[in-house]
């Protein structure tokens, strides 16, 4: 039997995964030499990455409801044309306004992406299986992690603009879509009324609310601890240059990769629940010790702990999710969660920027910990 991995359609839906976090892994690095080109003050610098996950927070469900009614590849192939041309953009804007508004324009095209890619996972795959794919899924896409901040900081030596030019990338993958995607497509014959009263009533059950509470969460630590502030911790905790500081993220990505390829034998001995418990105790301990290392490469125990703990913590909820609705509602149900996810991302930067400007930088990686505390919480009392 030919191995999951190597299924074309499993393959595409990995490329639209490597693309929906390009526009932000690939920055990274990239954050201190906008500060000091830009004269972005270090507590605004969060605005780089709101400009752009902010649009998703409404087109995640628009997005998701697009797809449900007109079908998946045309809602994906529209929005990788959007990502690609708006952030590839990005490269010869020369003022704040102009690259916001084209950061803005490209997280319109990318908020579908992080919804569709689990999507097509849940249409394509059951079972074992689905678990299997959404671990490959988790694997690529932290192995992308880990690819993106090391090559951005290669490129940020040539200028803060230059990682904009890897969103080109997503403009092939397009055209590859719309050519050889073959994946089943929901009834067109429903009333919208009828379709939306089916899904929310999938959305509006305990364990779907449970999950999407522990989206946003996630997302709040990830991007408000790791994404914006951990390269500001590494350059004025220790003077790390940006292309040290985007091989120390690979390590957590690399590891990421590690406990997410593994996740269909895991889950199938554990159970999706337990894994998802774990990883937040995993993002605890990592959040406690990453401001009180006094060497910049014992930073990478707490980064791999982080790493270890998304690899598990991702797929998981995004295997647990698609099974809340079937092919006519999927969509949706992954679109809310696209939006609770993009809000996250919107939200972090700006709330750990307050953490910042009014505790300093070592409170910014407490608050998520207690954060983490919280959610270990609501993953054990509230899903069975």
């Amino acid at each position: 039997m030919r191995p999951l991995y190597r299924d074309r359609n499993l393959q595409l839906v990995f490329g639209v995964t490597l693309t929906a976090i390009m526009g932000v892994a690939g920055l990274m690095p990239a954050l201190p030499v906008m500060i000091r080109d830009l004269s972005i003050p270090a507590p605004s610098i969060g605005w780089v990455i709101t400009a752009f996950t902010l649009p998703g927070v409404i087109m995640a469900p628009v997005g998701g409801i697009l797809a449900d009614r007109l079908g998946r590849k045309k809602v994906l192939v529209g929005s990788l044309l959007l990502f690609g041309l708006a952030g590839g953009a990005c490269f010869f804007v020369r003022s704040l306004p102009a690259l916001y508004t084209l950061r803005a324009l490209q997280g319109i095209g990318a908020g579908p992406l992080g919804v569709l890619n689990a999507t097509l996972i849940g249409d394509l795959f059951d079972g074992r299986e689905r678990a299997t794919a959404m671990g490959y899924n988790g694997g690529v896409q932290a192995l992308g992690t880990a690819l993106f901040p090391a090559l951005g900081g290669l490129l940020a030596h040539l200028g803060w603009n230059w990682p904009f030019l890897m969103n080109i990338l997503a403009l092939p993958l397009a055209l590859t879509v719309a050519l050889f995607l073959e994946n089943p497509e929901p009834r067109r014959g429903q009333p919208f009324g009828a379709y939306m009263r089916s899904a929310l009533s999938r959305m509006g059950t305990r364990r779907a609310l449970s999950l999407f509470t522990l989206t946003l969460g996630t997302f709040i630590i990830l991007f408000g601890a790791f994404v914006t502030y951990l390269p500001v911790l590494l350059h004025e905790q220790f003077g790390a240059m940006p292309v040290e500081t985007g091989c120390i993220i690979s390590l957590s990505a690399l590891a990421t990769a590690l406990a997410a390829s593994q996740l269909g034998r895991l889950s199938s001995r554990f159970g999706e629940l337990s894994l998802l418990r774990t990883s937040f105790l995993l993002y605890i301990a990592a959040l406690l010790f990453m401001p009180r290392l006094p060497a910049l490469w014992l930073s990478a125990l707490p980064i791999m702990l982080l790493g270890l703990a998304q690899g598990l913590n991702l797929p998981s909820l995004m295997t647990l999710l698609s099974g809340v609705a079937g092919l006519e509602n999927r969509a949706a149900v992954m679109a809310v969660n696209g939006m609770l996810l993009r809000l996250g991302q919107t939200v972090a930067p700006l709330l750990m920027g307050l953490v910042f400007a009014g505790f300093g930088l070592s409170a910014v990686f407490t608050a998520a910990a207690l954060l983490a505390l919280g959610l270990l919480a609501v993953a054990w009392l509230a899903l069975r």
